[in-house]
């Protein structure tokens, strides 16, 4: 695999090039504002969209207005730093179930602890609470947590070390991890360790993922070490696959390590990847089937270009220019071709803006 350092020093030969920019036909529009720390969105339909606010509110945007009243709040939230209401996916059918799951963090101290949930969406609340899992030891950094369902139908959630390193190692912990569960909660008979939810381990603190269009290549972005834990930065770019090991203590950055999985793409200084998601739409053609991200403390988004002829491999990045909003958290396609993105400037470590925090969608000009 080949080992991309970004830092921009970098002369070494065969790296993967910053692309120019072919983004100067698109425009940024505002789309809701006055969010706290919106950290998922997802489409029910092309009028109404679901965000995750971290300190529990699941909220409804219906043709572009905010609506007043949450679908829910989960009154059992812990948010007092990094963890919170997170992650938010459909079912495969949902047009048909209904059928929607949260991951969220609840308790305190050493009694915290993340959980994925599913519910039934009435329109205007949620039924039928079912806990898919539970007990996935949190703190108030590393937490996770993203869910998003694969092309295969099963349920992928991302966790983080909960800053204990030596659990990314442990395939009895469930920390530093990606897990792969059926949508009833139950274990797929061919996940790569025996009545394990475990697909992937040795991960730091992953919180975006997502499958090149039509295929079931899967590309991560963790974040790398923040100085308690190692060297800055390193945060990374992984190309995701069955079983392996990413590495986590034992190795980061660009180092390198026989049995473990070393990333494609390594940023330092760090950009705090928070999100990402493969553009699949035509309505912006130049950006077809591109992987973005949200970057916290790289502020603004990161354009990455597959090979289309191989999409295991990376041809170029930018940061796209147009995108200039502070703490950039996630990325998200609309039903109609835009991409949605949200900003965190009132997590605790952003320069608040006014109205923080906002929603924007990126359109052709």
């Amino acid at each position: 695999m080949l080992l991309v350092s970004c830092k921009k020093s970098s002369t070494r030969e065969n790296y993967i090039q910053s692309a120019d920019s072919g983004s100067s036909g698109i425009k940024v529009e505002l789309v809701a504002d006055n969010l706290y720390v919106p950290w998922s969105i997802v489409f029910t339909d092309a009028h109404r969209m679901l965000v995750t606010e971290r300190n529990g509110k699941l909220r409804v945007i219906t043709d572009g207005k905010l609506e007043e009243k949450p679908l829910k709040v989960f009154e059992d939230i812990s948010a007092t730093g990094e963890e919170g209401l997170m992650g938010v996916a459909l079912d495969p059918d949902y047009r048909t179930n209904k059928l929607l799951y949260v991951s969220y963090a609840y308790g305190s101290g050493e009694n915290m602890n993340v959980k994925v949930a599913r519910y039934k969406d009435e329109g205007d609340h949620l039924i039928d609470d079912m806990t898919l899992i539970d007990h996935i030891p949190a703190s108030h950094l590393h937490a996770g947590c993203r869910i998003h369902f694969g092309p295969d139908g099963k349920l992928y959630i991302s966790t983080g070390d909960a800053t204990e390193r030596q659990r990314a190692q442990d395939l009895h912990s469930l920390n530093g991890k990606i897990l792969r569960l059926n949508s009833d909660g139950s274990i797929p008979a061919d996940n790569p360790f025996p009545n394990s939810p475990i697909w992937t381990y040795g991960n730091r603190n992953p919180q975006g993922f997502d499958w090149y269009p039509d295929t079931d290549i899967l590309w991560e972005t963790e974040h790398g070490p923040s100085g308690f834990d190692g060297p800055g930065g390193g945060d990374e770019v992984n190309l995701i696959e069955k079983g392996k090991n990413y590495g986590w203590p034992v190795i980061h950055h660009r180092e390198t390590k026989e049995g473990m999985v070393s990333p494609v793409l390594e940023f330092t200084p760090a950009l705090a990847p928070a999100s990402g998601m493969f553009y699949r739409s035509g309505v912006i053609p130049e950006f077809k089937n591109n992987f973005f991200f949200g970057c916290l403390r790289g502020s603004g988004i990161m354009r990455v270009i597959m090979d289309p002829k191989d999409p295991r491999k990376i041809i170029s990045y930018e940061m796209l220019k147009e995108v200039d909003f502070g703490r950039i958290r996630d990325v998200a396609e609309g039903p109609d071709g835009a991409i949605y993105f949200s900003t965190s400037n009132r997590d605790g470590r952003g320069e608040l803006r006014k109205g923080d925090d906002k929603i924007y969608r990126i359109v052709r000009q």
